[in-house]
């Protein structure tokens, strides 16, 4: 009987045992779960602490901004671009010397926030000033003083920009090819940010002026002729030996089948090359060579030059867009070869292209911080150039800015030929109604040719030629900056 009762007592045992294996499975996966979860949101609070603090329902963002002045946000060579100051009854405000100058570019902080007072809020808010002071500011019962930011932004280049876009509509962005240092950035219609509260609500009821809207970075237009730097780089990606001896007579327009692609004021430029083409801007000639070019190839080339996708940029922005596939017409090739149809770039990424030619086929990131400083001028942290993509070989680099040097010599932008210093670029005159001689003024281009130190990219919405109106604004930024 004994025998009998332990041989029980054993099987129940080893039920028992069998039973329990599955809940230890299951325990054990909840506390391996529970650990990579918790191990995930420590990393992801460390790697993302600046995207969290600034984060408008974190609470940490509005105790750092109740100890915290609010820090000083500076030129390249020091100017003030905005600070807080307080009145005689201790409040704070928000203030901006340069008034309209730098309202998207250096942005707001109140009713929200927008441009470098938005990318470096993280940084304005926390105070890094030594322990000697901050003891000093609890003794007087004062806030400590936040850290300072130091732009890219030259107030020089700016006023320049500015006031040769006058009262026309548009976008200018200047830039550093070799780093990415955004030097300028212009978009009108503007606003006083000093009165961004008083006029709050009249600045977003505005919707027909979109005065609020940063055109450099989020306005999309029709690039016009300036796309022809990418109609042509995919002709000579796909005719390596052979571009040099493309072949073609203008008579004005181009006709295939039902569609029509006339020239500008429907001009004849007789017979061309490529280079002929490009310089004079003809309309025929590149419709023809997006028609002949490989739909799908195209496609890939437009991919690997950032169209269709958002930018790593810490900016707002808004993405380029053009559809060429497989399906794509004749008729949508050729608007799209002309940079026309469906197709819209942001001044940002044209730049951002024209930068690539410049320095070799690498695209370096655009940025407009430079350094944090503290309140004593220690260093914080330093900003350095970083290589965003190459999306051209050296080789074909150099072949573009052959062509836009040529623009310069012989074709559209012929008013910076001549000069103290060399150039290239694209001009552009957009169309963006059905009334043809409604045009949005493009050009895009760099100086030195050689050795480009410094490249500009403008828009003038409605105003007409390229040639005629913002290549001359080219001019003055760039006789503003070898003077």
């Amino acid at each position: 009987m004994s025998g009998m009762k332990w041989k029980k007592k054993k099987s129940e045992n080893n039920s028992k045992s069998r039973n329990s294996l599955p809940i230890m499975t299951v325990a054990s996966v909840f506390v391996a779960v529970f650990l990579g979860m918790m191990a995930y949101i420590c990393h992801y609070s460390i790697t993302h602490r600046q995207e969290l603090i600034n984060n408008s329902y974190n609470g940490r963002q509005q105790m750092l901004i109740a100890k915290n002045v609010r820090g000083r946000i500076y030129s390249r060579d020091g100017d003030i671009l905005a600070e807080t100051v307080t009145d005689s009854e201790g409040t704070e405000r928000r203030a901006y010397p340069h008034a309209n100058l730098f309202a998207h570019g250096v942005g707001y902080a109140s009713n929200g926030r927008a441009g470098a007072e938005a990318i470096g809020n993280y940084y304005l808010i926390n105070s890094n000033a030594p322990l000697s002071q901050k003891a000093a500011n609890d003794m007087a019962g004062e806030k400590y003083e936040g850290d300072s930011l130091y732009t890219t932004f030259d107030v020089k280049l700016q006023q320049v920009a500015s006031q040769a876009l006058g009262v026309y509509k548009g976008a200018i962005i200047v830039s550093e090819p070799s780093t990415g240092k955004i030097m300028a950035m212009v978009s009108k219609p503007d606003f006083d940010p000093n009165q961004i509260q008083a006029f709050w609500d009249e600045l977003v009821a505005d919707k027909e002026s979109g005065i609020l809207l940063n055109r450099v970075t989020q306005g999309l237009y029709p690039p016009g002729s300036t796309f022809k730097i990418i109609t042509a780089l995919e002709y000579i990606r796909e005719n390596p030996d052979t571009w040099q001896s493309y072949n073609f007579y203008c008579s004005g327009s181009l006709v295939d089948g039902s569609d029509r692609i006339s020239c500008y004021h429907g001009q004849s430029h007789g017979q061309e090359n490529l280079a002929r083409s490009f310089a004079k801007s003809c309309n025929s000639s590149f419709a023809s060579i997006g028609l002949q070019v490989d739909r799908l190839k195209f496609h890939n080339t437009l991919e690997g030059l950032l169209f269709n996708k958002g930018l790593s940029i810490g900016m707002n922005h808004s993405k380029s867009r053009v559809d060429v596939s497989g399906d794509s017409t004749n008729a949508q090739m050729m608007q799209t070869a002309i940079g026309q149809g469906t197709t819209g770039m942001t001044p940002l990424h044209l730049n951002m292209i024209t930068n690539a030619i410049a320095n070799q086929g690498s695209v370096m990131k655009p940025y407009i911080i430079d350094r944090v400083e503290n309140s004593v001028g220690t260093v914080i942290k330093q900003f350095t150039p970083s290589a965003y993509k190459k999306i051209m070989s050296q080789e074909e680099a150099e072949i573009l800015k052959g062509l836009m040097q040529g623009v310069v010599e012989e074709g559209t932008a012929t008013r910076l030929k001549g000069l103290s210093y060399t150039a290239a670029g694209k001009t552009g005159s957009a169309e963006y109604s059905n009334v043809k001689e409604d045009s949005h003024a493009w050009f895009t281009g760099f100086a030195p040719a050689e050795e480009p130190e410094i490249s500009v990219t403008i828009i003038i919405e409605g105003a007409g030629s390229g040639g005629d109106y913002a290549v001359p604004i080219a001019r003055r930024i760039f006789d503003a900056y070898f003077e």
